[in-house]
């Protein structure tokens, strides 16, 4: 089975194109210090030129898998409609994977035996944090100890510690902590005393081989079920909820009858 493989969930556009069960080519695009993803520019350029790497073309493909999430409204807007418009188009088989138990099979594959938080950025100041661990077969996908969710900066010694007390597991210098929020969460990961690879470690990159290995060991799924994980509401409808709040409080001018 040939595979393409696309993830727009952070910053970074990743894919991977895996052929026949062989390991994956792969293709980054990692937007520089105070650049914007340039998910919509770089993402079919780069799957073409994994493609010509490969001597295969598009209709060669048999699978598109694409990154559900979590991440930013933006960027999985464009992988889902991109991989959705291109099985349509090509009447490809697609499957959807969680972004974050990708990342969590990176770090699994490369040789991290114990258990991982996966802690990605979701912008207003918030995490998205979750737990993994490795399953038995290193190719199969991890376990899921705590499905990914948005934990504001300030909050997130709180939640570590409530995530212990809810999976009933111990945080320790067994757990490695990867993702692009690991820098924001380093108080508090210290504090638990998580490991954290250094901060160049490929570990932190969602792996195109992995989710070329996920999505292949996945049955196909229906174009509308493939549909982006947000987890949270967008950033404009928290702001229009903060405003709607902030009118409803506003106290009546001096001498104003109701």
């Amino acid at each position: 089975m040939k595979i393409l493989a696309l993830d727009t969930s952070t910053q970074s556009t990743t894919v991977g194109l895996m052929l026949d069960g062989r390991e994956a080519l792969e293709a980054y695009d990692h937007p520089g210090p105070g650049e914007r993803p340039g998910h919509q520019a770089r993402l079919l350029p780069l799957a073409a030129d994994l493609l010509d790497q490969a001597g295969v073309g598009w209709r060669d493909v048999d699978r598109v898998v694409v990154g559900l999430g979590p991440g930013t409204y933006t960027g999985l807007r464009v992988g889902v409609a991109s991989a959705r418009a291109l099985a349509q188009a090509l009447e490809l088989e697609i499957a959807g994977v969680s972004s974050t138990i990708a990342l969590a099979h990176g770090a699994f594959r490369a040789g991290h035996t114990g258990p991982a938080l996966t802690i990605t950025d979701a912008r207003r100041s918030e995490l998205f944090l979750a737990a993994y661990a490795p399953a038995e077969d290193p190719s199969a996908a991890p376990l899921v100890l705590a499905d990914p969710r948005p934990v504001p900066l300030a909050e997130l010694t709180g939640a570590l510690e409530e995530l212990e007390a809810s999976a009933e597991i111990a945080l320790g210098p067994a757990w490695l902590a990867i993702g692009n929020g690991v820098v924001s969460a380093s108080v508090a990961l210290s504090q638990a005393e998580v490991r954290v690879p250094s901060a160049d470690s490929p570990l932190h990159q969602l792996s195109a081989a992995a989710l070329c290995e996920l999505g292949a060991r996945l049955p196909a799924q229906p174009l509308d079920a493939v549909t982006p994980d947000y987890r949270r509401p967008a950033d404009a409808e928290i702001a229009l909820a903060e405003r709607e709040r902030g009118r409803r409080h506003v106290p009546l001018a001096a001498g104003a009858s109701g």
